[in-house]
């Protein structure tokens, strides 16, 4: 399953970017809203960051306004997706902009029957909003794995973005369920890296390693040396072991 990031603020894009994960980013007008600069110029500035699928939507109602407004972004940069409601007018521009080889992502899909209308319009990704589908008492992750299902089924190459991601178990149900894509906010993505066991054992290594140097364990790698041909405690056991050229895990 790929990773996109969702939002439309450069600093945490570039960020999570680093760590060599994502695959894309995905923005609506409320999160370019949000980060206070001109649409195009943060899709053009995400988009040479990232490369990728950067998905940018649409905000005319009317098929023709969409068709317009889609070509339009999609000249932007090569990596642009443009992004379209899941609605009558949506589904026509979506026809339209895919018979041009524009990729489109249709949004706000709440439902098979609506995921099948898109996929039957050439939609390049669907996106089922698996949190606010949970938000009215219903299974948003059960809607993503019944649209990968129908799409398998009937053999549809429409990929299954699964977004409105609130939280790290939400990123494992979407694989389990089959999704292609996960969109996971970046507040998720740090919670995501993070586990105590991680930290745990990272400290007692530290600690190991300090011992090995002949430093306090309190004190930093960094001042403590590096000489891996001294002895010193394993962390894992409370043992004291011999110098061995440095120990492997």
């Amino acid at each position: 399953m790929e990773f996109f990031i969702d939002t439309a603020i450069v600093d945490e894009i570039r960020e999570i970017n680093a760590w060599g994960v994502l695959s894309g980013v995905t923005t609506n007008p409320s999160l370019v809203a949000s980060s206070g600069r001109d649409f195009k110029e943060v899709i053009q500035e995400i988009a040479e960051l990232v490369g990728g699928a950067i998905s940018a939507e649409v905000t005319a109602l009317d098929a023709e306004g969409m068709i317009k407004e889609g070509r339009e972004v999609a000249g932007w940069s090569e990596h642009v997706v443009v992004k379209l409601p899941l609605t009558p007018a949506g589904l026509q521009a979506c026809k339209t902009l895919t018979s041009e080889g524009i990729k489109t992502n249709i949004t706000l899909c709440f439902s098979v029957p609506q995921a099948l209308l898109a996929a039957r319009a050439g939609a390049t990704y669907i996106s089922p909003f698996a949190g606010r589908v949970d938000d009215i008492g219903w299974d948003g992750i059960e809607l993503v794995r019944q649209i990968k299902e129908a799409y398998v089924l009937g053999d549809i190459r429409t990929k299954v973005l699964a977004a409105s991601i609130r939280h790290p178990q939400h990123v494992v149900q979407s694989a389990l369920a089959g999704a292609d894509v996960a969109t996971i906010p970046y507040k998720v993505f740090t919670q995501m890296i993070k586990h105590p066991l991680t930290q745990a054992g990272l400290d007692a290594f530290l600690k190991d390693w300090a011992k090995r140097a002949g430093a306090n364990p309190e004190t930093p790698p960094s001042e403590a040396g590096t000489n891996p041909q001294q002895g010193g405690v394993n962390a894992e056991t409370g043992q004291s072991e011999p110098s061995q050229g440095g120990r492997q895990q």
